[in-house]
This record gives C-alpha cells, sequence and structure tokens, in this order.
C-alpha cells in the first residue's frame, strides 16, 4: 500500500473549494481507493490538506495517482509525500456508508 499526503499551499482554501468536486469525482473513479479524506485545522473548520490509502504495490501508481489529482493540477499543493505503508493495527469503516 501507498500512503499520500498532500499538503496545502498557506491561504488557499478558496482554491480547494473550488477544486474540490472535480477531486472528489477523481478520486471515486479510481480503483484502488483504500481510504482518503482531508486534514483539518485545529478548529475542524478548514481543511489543510489530504490524506489517502492506495491498494498498490506499485509507486508509479501512486505518483500517477497524484499527477492526474485536479487538487495537484489546480496547483493547491505546497508539498507531496508518498510513502509506502504496511497496515498492522485496527480498522476502519466507511463513514459514508
Amino acid at each position: 500500500m501507498y500512503l499520500i499526503m498532500a499538503f496545502d499551499k498557506p491561504d488557499s482554501e478558496a482554491l480547494r473549494l473550488e477544486t474540490r468536486p472535480a477531486h472528489v469525482e477523481y478520486v471515486l473513479g479510481q480503483g484502488g481507493m483504500l481510504l482518503g479524506g482531508p486534514f483539518m485545522s485545529d478548529d475542524g473548520e478548514t481543511m489543510t490538506g489530504s490524506m489517502l490509502v492506495l491498494d498498490t504495490q506499485e509507486r508509479s501508481v501512486a505518483e500517477a495517482f497524484v499527477d492526474g489529482d485536479p487538487y495537484n493540477k489546480a496547483g493547491l499543493f505546497d508539498k507531496v509525500e508518498i510513502r509506502r505503508w504496511s497496515h498492522l493495527i485496527g480498522s476502519l469503516s466507511d463513514p459514508n456508508s
């Protein structure tokens, strides 16, 4: 699995909100998505980045995912980290189900 952590540029909330529908459509249309969601400010109100876990053994798949993300194409991200990740403890349920 690969973990993608993308951190927004400062003061970019308007760009994130404007681009969000295209981003969500893109994410939902990709295969292999295990979980994902936004990083939030401490007050729980402002989205400040994104975290996604992809079910792939290939780093190139995670890199291609980031390259195609509308948030990335719009220039929202200040920094993106892609790291291989191994799930060890716990499980998560889908909050949308």
